[in-house]
């Protein structure tokens, strides 16, 4: 009896540790599948959301950060344009990557049911171009100025390049597709009984830059020729003459709305203070540095100060007067 008591206790034990040894495995493999769900999380940054903006009836401003690329942005750092119509939806600028041209269209699908139809080109800057490929797959026509498709083609490759560094795996199926629809200066489109006019001025932030005029609404939408709440960048490939002159262009067509490139949809009084301003403050201190026997050491010192109220002003502001320097030095 004794001997079958010890027994019984000793199955007992047995089953007790074996339930324990299970809780354990158990709890060790829940642990690990914690530590994978925060990997995973610290893995995949959230997106940086798109907010999109009532401009006028039926048209809206899809603003991104205005901040640098990044993997949260998918590149998309920067404003874009939507315009409903009776035959789809003309997108103003195609996203800075295939994925970002994806979110792109959900933020789309938030505010309408319309198919994109045609995609406008305003400029050579990654955002504006590099998400063509997601739109040419939708069916989308794609349009955009010569010297714009000149532009992107010419930088394709750095700018995938500097890509793949800012946005790592958000830049994956993003190929230099480019508008199969191309204008020289202007270009007038009826689209669902909307009449757009894209009009490339002049040269500006990149040069094929164009503005995309709504006369019945007056709405414009000015790519990368305003930049409104940052700091503008003067880049290698600027002209800050021919964006001055592309300003002017388009303020004289005296809009009532203005969607910027980067920053929200604004007034022309106010794109005038956050960019026109801004040029022309730059070229005539640097006009007066030059002309006094100034070098581009000395560029950095011109007054900028009136604008250091912007965003990414401390970040730009020299750059931005070494590289006028550089221009007008031989105008």
């Amino acid at each position: 009896m004794c001997r079958k008591a010890m027994i019984r206790r000793c199955g007992a034990a047995t089953t007790t540790a074996d339930e324990r040894g299970a809780m354990r495995s158990l709890m060790t493999r829940t642990r690990a599948a914690m530590v994978l769900l925060v990997a995973l999380a610290f893995a995949t940054p959230a997106l940086a959301e798109l907010r999109s903006l009532p401009v006028a009836e039926g048209i809206w401003a899809i603003v991104g950060e205005k901040g640098q690329r990044s993997a949260e942005n998918l590149g998309n750092n920067a404003t874009f344009g939507l315009i409903a119509t009776e035959d789809g939806a003309v997108l103003i600028d195609a996203g800075g990557s295939y994925l970002g041209a994806e979110q792109l269209h959900a933020a789309i699908r938030a505010v309408t049911d319309l198919p994109v139809t045609l995609v406008i080109n305003t400029g050579g800057q990654d955002h504006r171009w590099l998400g063509n490929g997601y739109w040419a797959a939708q069916g989308a026509r794609i349009v955009a100025a010569e010297a714009a498709v000149e532009d992107q083609a010419a930088r394709a490759s750095m700018q995938l390049t500097m890509l793949s560094q800012l946005i790592g795996e958000g830049l994956a199926g993003t190929e230099p597709v480019h508008a199969s629809e191309r204008f020289a200066d202007r270009l007038d489109l009826t689209v669902g009984g909307r009449t757009i006019e894209i009009v490339h001025a002049a040269p500006a932030h990149t040069p094929g830059d164009v503005f995309v005029w709504l006369p019945e609404e007056r709405v414009v939408f000015t790519g990368d020729i305003v930049f409104t709440e940052r700091l503008l960048g003067v880049l290698e490939f600027s002209s800050s003459a021919g964006w001055v002159e592309a300003f002017e262009a388009m303020a004289a067509l005296d809009p009532l709305h203005v969607v910027p490139g980067h920053g929200d949809p604004t007034t022309l009084e106010r794109a005038r203070a956050d960019t026109y301003d801004y040029l022309v403050n730059l070229r005539d201190r640097m006009r007066e540095h030059i002309d006094s026997g100034g070098d581009i050491i000395g560029s950095v010192a011109v007054d900028q100060s009136a604008f250091s109220r912007l965003e990414q002003f401390d970040m730009l502001a020299g750059r931005n007067a070494q590289q006028v320097y550089t221009e007008m030095e031989w105008e």
